[in-house]
């Protein structure tokens, strides 16, 4: 749980930067690629979850965003998907920077049934998008796409760098 809106911003800062590359390498035609079974999310309905996710989770603790519309359908343009993404990271870091103090982080709001404090629900929205670009990048890789290195050097990246990537 965050208790300084300073330390989630910094958190924002390189989680939504790591988000904006894997939206970046996001093609049209991989917006098709299915996570499994017909009931399951393609790639491009799970990319606009997260997108969506950010003013549909901060609306609840009464922030509510407006550079993105949570209840459109899902673009069918990959670029589309990854500027509102842009937006929505952009005005969620500007509107906690200029509206919420330390404070506020221990204001309680219900969601989902449960009571959180809004640092717990930034926690919740930061591991969120994380979850789901990890589904993104695997899904990514099965639909042939080049996927931007996050938290080490993807398999490309090694060869950059003039090494050969690990066996393991």
């Amino acid at each position: 749980m965050y208790t300084r809106v300073a330390e989630f911003l910094e958190d924002w800062k390189g989680e939504s930067g790591m988000t904006r590359a894997v939206m970046a390498a996001l093609t049209d035609a991989s917006l098709a690629q299915p996570a499994g079974g017909a009931e399951d999310r393609t790639l491009g309905r799970i990319a606009w979850h997260v997108v969506t996710t950010l003013p549909e989770m901060m609306a609840r603790t009464g922030l509510h965003l407006s550079s993105v519309d949570g209840e459109a359908p899902v673009p069918a343009r990959a670029a589309d998907i990854a500027a509102a993404y842009g937006r929505a990271a952009a005005e969620l870091a500007e509107r906690l920077a200029a509206e919420w103090t330390d404070e506020t982080l221990a204001v309680t709001d219900n969601l989902y049934g449960e009571t959180w404090p809004r640092g717990m629900t930034l926690r919740v929205l930061l591991l969120h998008e994380i979850h789901h670009r990890g589904q993104m990048t695997a899904l990514m890789r099965l639909a042939g796409l080049r996927v931007p290195g996050t938290y080490g050097p993807a398999r490309e990246d090694w060869a950059a760098m003039g090494m050969t990537p690990p066996a393991v």
